[in-house]
């Protein structure tokens, strides 16, 4: 099982990223897929979920609006818009995958930094 994030980077205050996380080794249209982000000194946090089939997401309070969380199950590839980014945004984000309640893998992180 593989989940590779990428498209991190250094952005200004107000700047967009894109995330994505490519993925292998399961069988990704049965699996709910999330963003989470740890910054320095905090613990992770979810950032944003979808379900399967892509019908449902659900977004952290403090980027309803900013953030979009989307997934292609033909590219097995689940991806984060994130726009007007803040500097308060600046972490390590990671995708996972569930079947249930509970994470069942995890990407390895890509960083965002958001700075002027």
């Amino acid at each position: 099982v593989q989940l590779v994030e990428s498209g991190g980077g250094l952005v200004q205050p107000g700047g967009s990223l894109r995330l994505s996380c490519a993925t292998s080794g399961f069988t990704f249209s049965r699996y709910a897929m999330s963003w989470y982000r740890q910054a320095p000194g905090k613990e992770r946090e979810l950032v944003a979920d979808i379900t399967g089939a892509g019908g449902i997401t659900n977004y952290a309070d403090s980027v309803k609006g900013r953030f979009t969380i989307s997934r292609d199950n033909a590219k097995n590839t689940v991806y984060l818009q994130m726009n007007s980014l803040l500097p308060e945004d600046t972490a390590v984000y990671y995708c996972s995958a569930r079947r249930l309640k509970r994470v069942d893998y995890w990407g390895q992180g890509t960083q965002v930094t958001v700075s002027s």
